[in-house]
């Protein structure tokens, strides 16, 4: 649960957007997103895998 202690006469604007952020921060929703569905562990690791490659070709062709 999420606290957001507000000072006394603070903008209540000002008071959602820091609960927004905080919110955020804590990866619910992407959680929430990740579960809506099933994915088979050997294509989580595939999918992995590929990002790995991707990444080290990018910085290969950085250093170049």
């Amino acid at each position: 649960m999420i606290i957001m202690p507000i000072k006394e006469g603070e903008n209540i604007e000002r008071a959602l957007k820091k609960f927004k952020r905080k919110y955020e921060r804590t990866g619910v929703l992407k959680e929430l997103r990740r579960r809506q569905y099933f994915t088979k562990p050997s294509v989580t690791s595939r999918v992995d895998k590929l990002h790995a490659i991707y990444v080290d070709k990018m910085f290969r062709d950085n250093e170049e």
